[in-house]
């Protein structure tokens, strides 16, 4: 399966909702909410794509996955309860999800190496996340990829497990 990662279409909006939703009824399959109706919504989406932040992942050309990839920094990353054992600047990803018919293929992996190559190609050589502590699946996936739990930080009014990795 050839794998790309390309810069999300405002076109294609609907499509995009459509994994976010896949990737929020996932996590209430998986029994916690990381995601409610409110967020991530159509509205942030479209902020996204606006800003050149959102990102497709096509597996032999079909949308697979939908991401947020930003390199302007996340404030909430300024107060952290622990530390980061990387510099700035660095990459953030945000509402990263898979459509349905794609989750559970080992994709995420593929996904990693995708956003570590387009932080690198512009000089980047950081990568953080955050998640929730519920979200076992994502520590899960973070960890293997290689990012390193370094604390707690605030975001949306909730404290979420922050993970760093140096590229």
């Amino acid at each position: 399966m050839e794998l790309c990662l390309e810069p999300a279409r405002p076109e294609e909006l609907d499509r995009y909702c459509a994994v976010i939703q896949a990737g929020r009824d996932f996590q209430r399959e998986q029994g916690f909410v990381q995601w409610t109706e409110d967020y991530p919504s159509r509205e942030i989406l479209e902020r996204d794509l606006r800003s050149r932040k959102g990102y497709a992942l096509l597996a032999d050309g079909e949308l697979a996955g939908y991401l947020c990839l930003d390199f302007d920094g996340e404030p909430a990353y300024g107060a952290i309860d622990g530390a980061w054992g990387t510099e700035e600047p660095y990459g953030v990803v945000h509402r990263m999800a898979f459509a349905a018919e794609f989750q559970g293929k080992g994709l995420s992996d593929a996904a990693f190496r995708l956003i570590e190559e387009a932080c690198r190609s512009r000089g980047v050589r950081s990568l953080r996340m955050d998640t929730d502590p519920s979200n076992l699946r994502m520590q899960h996936i973070l960890e293997k990829n290689g990012m390193v739990r370094r604390g707690v930080i605030s975001y949306q009014g909730d404290g979420k497990l922050a993970y760093d990795k140096a590229l």
